[in-house]
């Protein structure tokens, strides 16, 4: 998120920087996160402040992961200590663990860059144990896929891999006209809530390691069917062991089919 006075910052392509400048936007995205007094926030990407400034008035204390270091020299003017962190840093390459426990976890927000949105869902949804929910930007393609549903165009590995540790809602949409500079894509703002450690579909940490193999493999390549990418991981009987049509596509399986999968195959390893 970035704040409307871009003229003495000029954005920098290869931090995917489009400066946030509408008001409207804005408040909307804060009335989405409802932030309280003592809430634990990191803001991911702060860039000039447009998100940032209203969060610090409204927090007790603030993090932010920035990599651009005009921008953190910045915000270290603008922002004293006791109410502003700064971490310097790539968001791809940062460990969330490293900031502590939170008593409520975590709420992380941010206008993340598109060029590295899908793997730094990934690295996030690594850390859902610590986090109480995220607000993020993104293309809005991306967050269509998020929340797609089975058989849709839009289904796919982001959507198995992040339905499974969140509850993921597509908040509402961002025109280009909001930025600038404008980007050439739409963007939309998405909430994930990790769902509870113990509920009954949870996988175990092989389980879940296994699951993404799975995943990827099926969704390796989307044209062809399942007997043929998941080849490695299942024998025809056992697709009918599972009542799974064989020439089906990875995008067809909701996925409590592909956690099914798994705990068949982590059962017959048993035997």
């Amino acid at each position: 998120m970035y704040s409307q006075s871009t003229h003495a910052h000029k954005p920098r392509k290869r931090f995917g920087q489009n400066f946030l400048t509408d008001h409207g936007v804005i408040h909307a995205i804060l009335a989405a996160i409802a932030p309280q007094r003592g809430d634990a926030v990191v803001e991911i990407g702060p860039g000039l402040g447009a998100l940032t400034t209203p969060l610090a008035r409204l927090l007790d204390h603030l993090h932010v992961i920035e990599i651009d270091r005009d921008l953190i020299a910045k915000l270290s003017a603008r922002f004293p200590p006791e109410q502003l962190t700064i971490h310097e840093g790539d968001a791809l390459a940062f460990d969330f663990a490293s900031l502590g426990e939170a008593e409520n976890g975590w709420r992380i927000v941010g206008n993340l860059p598109y060029n590295i949105s899908t793997p730094l869902l990934f690295h996030l949804a690594s850390f859902a144990n610590q986090v109480r929910d995220m607000h993020f930007m993104l293309q809005r393609e991306v967050v269509l896929r998020i929340v797609a549903a089975p058989g849709s165009r839009d289904y796919g590995r982001l959507s198995v891999m992040l339905q499974y540790r969140f509850d993921c809602a597509h908040l509402f949409d961002v025109p280009p006209e909001a930025f600038s500079p404008k980007p050439q894509v739409d963007s939309a703002i998405v909430r994930l809530r990790p769902r509870p450690a113990q509920r009954p579909e949870a996988l175990d940490p092989a389980g879940e390691t296994l699951l993404a193999s799975l995943v990827s493999a099926a969704f390796s390549q989307r044209r062809k069917m399942l007997r043929n990418t998941l080849r490695d991981f299942l024998s025809p009987e056992d697709f009918a062991s599972l009542a799974i049509d064989p020439q089906s596509r990875a995008e067809m399986l909701p996925l409590s089919d592909y956690i099914r999968i798994v705990r068949f195959l982590a059962q017959r390893n048993l035997r």
